[in-house]
């Protein structure tokens, strides 16, 4: 399944959510789940962004509808980036279709 980094930064009102209730957390991975996707590792973080969290989804689809489900409750704001193992951009790199290159 694709893998997918959410970068996620708490509202106010998150701040606060988490606050009185830290095991809020568990039940939003819960609600991940729900849409189908799986949650690899999750990180608390500090600087710009709150939470990373690594995700398998179906499709850019699926996790970029959780994404704005979750973000649509005014408690978190996701940026989601697709995420290319190495391996496969690197083969990607070595294939036939090389625009820079003769």
């Amino acid at each position: 399944m694709p893998r997918y980094i959410l970068l996620s930064t708490l509202t106010p009102e998150g701040r606060q959510t988490m606050h009185k209730n830290p095991d809020r957390l568990e039940e939003v991975n819960k609600e991940v789940d729900a849409f189908g996707c799986k949650i690899i590792a999750q990180y608390a973080v500090l600087g710009g962004f709150d939470f990373v969290s690594i995700v398998e989804a179906p499709d850019n689809e699926t996790v970029a509808h959780m994404s704005v489900d979750l973000g649509s409750r005014g408690t978190i704001s996701i940026t989601t980036l697709p995420a290319i193992p190495t391996k496969e951009f690197i083969a990607k790199l070595k294939g036939p279709k090389q625009m820079g290159h003769k």
